[in-house]
């Protein structure tokens, strides 16, 4: 790369000196000099050819002095190295210009070996002051990037961390959530775009400040559906647990969302929540040019499926029987064995609970009511009707109950 240098001085013959002088490094390409006779013209040089990358400049000059120059170019958006020249002894002036932030200074009359050597030496630290700020701005938009998809803290140590720090593809054992928005389709057909803009950055902003808050990755954002990973890409030794915890976070944010809007007179519709646990396809898919940091997999396909098994349960959150058995102290209650969508084998699915909800007779009578549907006790519908009579808004309840009257059996079944 070749460096542009500017000498200003207004002794005539210095230009052609430093042409002879440096003809070599010219003629081999690595440096190029531009001339001014005075700091006016030096500036109206640098603003004609901004790739100036030092400056070397006398102090005694017309209209404008070298120090006077040096203040200015001190004062600029973007600073030039400055080399200052002045008579041998003037240390005053020397003082003065290193106070003011010139690089490094030559006396007269110049020694042109130890003009190269001043050269060379500036022109590597300018390299060096370079190639830091090319890290830095490197380092802020990969941090601008990971920030799309991390907390601040996870994105922090990942943008620090050059060698990839988890990001390539591999095989890891995650949990992931999946949301989507009933209705939301008909709202989309149905609202002024004014207001469905800021409805949606909102409710996007809001669900995505939860993740962050108990240190989830956000792979996926589709219009209203979000897709959450957990151990990923850092070691997370309680994912499951905090998969948990989030589930119930985003759902209990979701709701005061939804009562928010209502008020507003906006009918916005029920976040609905599934997740699981199991072995996925996890890193950045983006290729070289895009950062695409997501994951594939049965596991994410069954998280999905989960997620639209809530439209016929009529629950907002479910969860695998991984998710519970991994997770620490679960609380929930049994779905049934679910025939998903490209599963041959049923999988167990629950309802989370919070424990204002778990613990309560509630959870109890619902607990021996499917104990029954499980072992196919006769008495099993007269128990799902019981508890829907006390509990009408149950609609787990109300579901298991509406299989039996239309003769279903047992605790497995296919959703459509």
């Amino acid at each position: 790369m070749t460096s542009t240098i500017l000498v200003v001085d207004d002794e005539h013959d210095l230009e052609a000196l430093v042409l002879q002088k440096f003809r070599k490094q010219i003629r081999e390409g690595l440096v190029s000099f531009v001339f001014a006779h005075d700091g006016l013209e030096a500036l109206e040089t640098i603003a004609q050819n901004p790739q100036v990358d030092l400056v070397v400049s006398d102090i005694n000059m017309p209209r404008m002095d070298g120090l006077s120059l040096l203040q200015k170019l001190q004062e600029a958006e973007e600073k030039k190295s400055t080399i200052i020249v002045s008579a041998y002894g003037d240390m005053s002036n020397i003082r003065t210009a290193m106070n003011r932030g010139a690089f490094d200074f030559l006396t007269k009359p110049i020694d042109f070996g130890d003009l190269e050597t001043t050269i060379q030496k500036t022109i590597r630290h300018i390299e060096m002051l370079r190639e830091a700020r090319r890290r830095q701005l490197e380092a802020e938009r990969a941090h601008a990037s990971l920030s799309r998809y991390f907390s601040p803290e996870v994105a922090k140590r990942l943008a620090a961390n050059a060698e990839g720090g988890g990001m390539e593809v591999q095989w890891r054992d995650i949990a992931i959530i999946f949301t989507d928005i009933t209705g939301f389709t008909s709202l989309v057909e149905s609202a002024a775009p004014e207001t469905l803009g800021e409805l949606l950055n909102e409710y996007v902003a809001g669900m995505t400040d939860v993740v962050f808050e108990h240190d989830g990755t956000v792979a996926k954002i589709i219009g209203d559906a979000i897709q959450v990973l957990f151990n990923a890409p850092g070691e997370q030794a309680d994912y499951v647990t905090r998969a948990v915890a989030c589930a119930h976070a985003l759902d209990a944010w979701a709701e005061g969302f939804r009562a928010r809007w209502k008020d507003k007179g906006v009918a916005f519709g029920a976040t609905r929540i599934g997740a699981h646990a199991g072995p996925a396809l996890v890193g950045n898919f983006g290729g070289s040019r895009f950062f695409d940091y997501t994951a594939y997999g049965d596991t994410i396909n069954t998280a999905a499926r989960l997620e639209a098994a809530n439209k016929h349960l009529g629950t907002r959150i479910c969860v695998s029987a991984s998710i519970a058995e991994k997770s620490g102290n679960f609380q929930g209650r049994p779905v049934g064995d679910l025939m998903l969508r490209g599963r041959s084998e049923p999988l167990r699915a629950f309802e989370p609970l919070p424990p204002v909800k778990f613990d309560t007779p509630l959870t109890a009578q619902y607990s021996d009511a499917f104990a029954k549907l499980e072992a196919g006790d006769v008495t099993a519908m007269p128990a799902f009707a019981a508890l829907v009579g006390m509990h009408a808004d149950d609609t787990l309840a109300g579901f298991h109950l509406r299989r039996l009257l239309n003769g279903a059996k047992g605790v497995r079944m296919q959703l459509e």
